[in-house]
């Protein structure tokens, strides 16, 4: 009887009905993309390794280590593994073709990142091969290569005129894993800068480094930054975590102000939806004081108010989530430069929901505890 009643309600004024839905599912819609943007730019935050250390020039990462540290690296007690990578900076024929370029040394480096998932033959292939590169599966579908491919990158970093040619497609082990890769020998670069800018040669961007026991990193660190300190090199060391924070620290402010608009919205919508059943319960008064008449209690009264609240709000946030997974695609494909990856989360869709539920219930208090105490002869006073 009750959900006869509420469904309905809904359907009595079906305008307003309709425009209040289509606005909550816009709120969330809106909502659910903009959380979507701050998942985004953690993304390399939560897909860091707790086994991975990283270490860099202790001034500023633009500033490059000698090879010669790796040696010296690999005999600290409790490294399992070093490799090194080195930001390339290229043009793929245009400038808005951006997308991450690494020169890494190959062998071990596949090895500190599980993460990445190539087939054995094309891993093998690419080790032998001097000028021989791998990129991410998304990547690949973007700009349609293939394997074989011949791709021309020209550097912004290094007087370095590349060509590679694919020989490995890496997928990712988990959807938050960045498909949107481009790796590449580190001696087929050093080999170039050797002849034109000796003065850049032999040497790297980062070390990674793969520890015994991740409750050991920060002594692990301390030990690698001691055997360089008074350098002309110093490092700093950091897990893997640490460094991505980094990067993400330097746009905190604008993350804030994308979670504060985020809420906004949905503090916009509440309103919104709250005058809605205010309005109605104004509305209804008489047939509220009616119901009394029939032995209604104001238990019941609340319930419907708060029934129909609580079925729209949750009707709009549903469309909206649905609505989420074709618009991240189209965000995605639109701004691919900036984040490779971006998907809508399962804590989102159900923050999303949370949230929906919570503000058919906030806006469903007032008028809800108004209708209860109404008195019948107040109510039936009252005409329209």
């Amino acid at each position: 009887m009750v959900f006869k009643i509420i469904y309905r309600n809904i359907l009595r004024h079906r305008l307003r009905t309709i425009l209040t839905i289509t606005g909550m599912a816009v709120a969330i819609l809106s909502f659910g993309l903009l959380r979507t943007v701050v998942d985004a730019w953690y993304a390399g935050v939560e897909g860091s390794s707790a086994y991975r250390l990283v270490t860099r020039n202790a001034v500023s990462l633009i500033f490059r280590l000698p090879l010669a540290y790796l040696s010296k690296i690999r005999a600290v007690p409790g490294v399992s593994a070093v490799s090194y990578s080195t930001w390339f900076g290229g043009i793929y024929i245009d400038e808005k073709n951006f997308f991450p370029q690494f020169a890494v040394e190959a062998r071990h480096y596949l090895d500190l990142y599980p993460e990445f998932i190539i087939p054995e033959e094309q891993k093998l292939v690419f080790l032998k091969e001097r000028q021989a590169a791998i990129a991410g599966r998304q990547l690949v579908e973007k700009y349609g290569w293939r394997l074989g491919d011949i791709i021309p990158i020209k550097s912004t970093h290094y007087p370095a005129n590349l060509e590679f040619v694919l020989r490995g497609i890496y997928t990712g082990v988990e959807k938050s894993t960045d498909e949107g890769r481009f790796f590449f020998h580190w001696d087929y670069l050093n080999e170039t800068l050797e002849k034109n800018a000796p003065a850049l040669a032999n040497q790297v961007g980062v070390y990674i480094i793969q520890v015994d026991d991740p409750n050991q990193a920060a002594v692990v660190a301390a030990q690698v930054d001691e055997l360089f300190k008074n350098s002309l090199a110093e490092t700093l060391t950091e897990t893997e975590k640490a460094f991505h924070l980094g990067f993400v620290a330097m746009t905190e402010a604008i993350l804030m102000s994308i979670q504060v608009v985020s809420f906004l919205v949905i503090g916009v919508i509440l309103v919104v939806l709250a005058n809605t059943m205010a309005m109605t319960a104004r509305e209804r008064l008489n047939e509220y004081a009616t119901l009394k008449t029939l032995g209604f209690q104001p238990w019941h009264l609340v319930g419907l108010i708060g029934g129909e609240s609580i079925a729209i709000a949750l009707a709009g946030g549903m469309i909206g989530l649905v609505l989420s997974f074709p618009a991240a695609q189209i965000f995605r494909s639109a701004l691919s430069q900036y984040f490779r990856i971006f998907h809508v989360s399962s804590v989102t869709l159900i923050v999303g929901l949370l949230t929906s539920l919570g503000v058919g219930v906030v806006s469903a208090i007032f008028p809800a505890w108004q209708a209860a105490r109404v008195s019948i002869a107040e109510g039936l006073r009252r005409i329209g």
